[in-house]
This record gives structure tokens, C-alpha cells and sequence, in this order.
């Protein structure tokens, strides 16, 4: 649930944050949580001191109370290890307050990365499912209507024409996950995808041998591709379990430290690419299998 969902499904609402903080502190300063008497969304780090700020907030909405400040050490005398002390802020959310958090929500999330999910097969679905709770936009694209159709995961869904096209689309650092029902499919969109040049991750799914098809397409097509960029095989890690659930938790893991990465490194320098040219890449012949 969105935060402006939470917030529509609540009259009454306590905002928590933490203030200063010094030391070591499961969360940063500025983080908040949002409560109500019999829900909530968000944390603060979890633990004694989420416990003991979600019992003080409760305890305003039942008597009444608009504000509240707690200092507390993150030490034995609550019963962390965390070795740090967190100043918590607890608001009774207005009218004002409301807009307010309302506008940081739509802000947060236009400015979240985008995630592509190409193919919504088995492990297209299962990633999707996870995506839906992760700090991105998600979008989950196929060419059949019909296995959109089967997907249940609250991510945007879209039918894709021309997927290379949409690859064109994304803004810059986002991420390009390629698992569709065609490998002449898969080598297009991935090739796209890494002729961009500012792309946060681009995956593939398939085997070695795919990989050294999809190098050798590179090589005998003369693209822009950089195909020393490709994660193909996707989700390998130390796992050689091949079910959807357990390569889209692997894959996950994968985007969301690239996209950490990326954004801890700053923008990348290479050439912009909205508007390129996908027409080429849409009729080039591929091998297939």
C-alpha cells in the first residue's frame, strides 16, 4: 500500500521520525513511519525502539494528544545493542501535514528508478512479484496480452508493441531485466537496452551458451552494444536452483545493488539516448535458439 492509500484508509494518524541521531542507529535521520491505532506503514528500524514508538503513538491517538518527543539510547536499558542514541519526533498528522506528506510520496515515487521487466513468463511474474515492494517503479511488458493477463503483482503493466522502443522510453538509470518467450526477442531488447549506454543493470536470462550467442550477434551486427555490461546468466549467484521464485530473488538482489550503486556513484556520462533510432535494431535478423 501506497502512502497516500494508508493515509486515505485512516482518519487519525501519528507521523514518527527520527530527529537527530547519534551513532550507530538502525535508520537515518529523517526517517518516518506513519501510524494508526490499528496499523502502519513504514519503519523506523524495527526493534524495542519501533515497539516503544508505536506504543507512544497509539497511546496520543487514544487520549487525544497532538505531539510527543522521545530521546532514547539505543543501548541494554531498551534492549539494543545498537550502541546509539535517536531523538523521535511524534506529530498527530492535520489537514496541512497530510498534503504535505501526500506531495513527498509523489515526489519519492516519480523520482524512483524504473525497472523493465521484458516477458511475463513464470520468472517475469516472479520478479514482478517482488519489484512491487521495492523503492522503484516497475513495469512489467510482454507482446501476449493474455500473460499480462496472469500477472498479479501491483506493478504498471503494459503490452509491448515494439519493445525495443520501449526500451527507448526509460529514463536514464533505469534498469532492463530481458526474459521473454523469444531468444530473437531477448537479443533485441538487450541489445538496445546496452546500446544506451546509461543503463543502471541489463540482464538476460538464459545460459553460457546464450551468452556467447548474444556476443557473438553483437560482434557480427557491429551494434553499439557494450555486451561486456550484460548480466547474463541472471540470478546465478551461488544457487544452482533453477525455480522462478528463488532466480527472481537472486535477480532482485542483483538490480537493487546496481541501482544502489549507481546512485551512490552519481549520474554516468555517457550519451543520452531518448529519441535513438530503434528501427534498425527492430528489423536486424537474429539467430534463433
Amino acid at each position: 500500500m501506497s502512502l497516500a492509500a494508508f493515509l486515505d484508509a485512516h482518519r487519525a494518524v501519528v507521523r514518527v521520525a527520527l530527529g537527530r541521531v547519534r551513532g550507530s542507529s538502525p535508520r537515518e535521520a529523517g526517517t518516518e513511519m506513519f501510524v494508526a491505532d490499528t496499523d502502519l506503514h513504514g519503519t523506523i528500524g524495527g526493534g524495542r525502539l519501533e515497539y516503544m514508538a508505536i506504543a507512544r503513538a497509539r497511546e496520543m491517538l487514544r487520549e487525544g494528544i497532538l505531539g510527543d518527543r522521545m530521546d532514547l539510547p539505543l543501548g541494554p536499558e531498551i534492549g539494543q545493542c545498537c550502541g546509539g542514541r535517536v531523538e523521535v519526533t511524534l506529530a498527530r498528522m492535520g489537514a496541512r501535514d497530510r498534503a504535505a506528506a501526500h506531495a513527498r510520496d509523489e515526489a519519492a515515487r516519480a523520482a524512483a528508478p524504473e525497472v523493465l521487466i521484458f516477458g511475463a513468463g513464470h520468472v517475469g511474474r516472479a520478479i514482478a512479484d517482488l519489484m512491487q515492494h521495492m523503492p522503484v517503479r516497475a513495469v512489467l511488458l510482454d507482446t501476449r496480452p493474455e500473460e499480462l493477463g496472469r500477472a498479479t503483482a501491483r506493478v504498471e503493466m503494459r503490452v509491448s508493441v515494439l519493445p525495443e522502443a520501449d526500451v527507448a522510453l526509460a529514463g536514464r538509470g533505469a534498469a532492463f531485466i530481458v526474459a521473454t518467450h523469444d531468444h530473437a526477442l531477448d537479443f533485441l531488447v538487450a541489445d538496445a537496452a546496452l546500446a544506451r549506454g546509461d543503463a543502471a543493470y541489463v540482464g538476460l536470462i538464459g545460459s553460457r551458451t546464450k551468452r556467447a550467442k548474444f556476443d557473438r550477434f553483437v560482434r557480427d551486427h557491429g551494434t553499439a552494444a557494450d555486451s561486456a555490461r550484460l548480466t547474463c546468466p541472471i540470478g546465478a549467484g551461488p544457487s544452482r536452483d533453477k525455480r522462478p521464485a528463488i532466480i527472481a530473488a537472486c535477480v532482485t538482489a542483483e538490480v537493487m545493488t546496481a541501482l544502489t550503486t549507481t546512485a551512490a556513484a552519481g549520474p554516468r556520462l555517457e550519451t543520452p539516448c531518448r529519441g535513438m533510432d530503434t528501427r534498425g535494431a527492430a528489423i536486424r535478423e537474429v539467430p534463433r535458439g
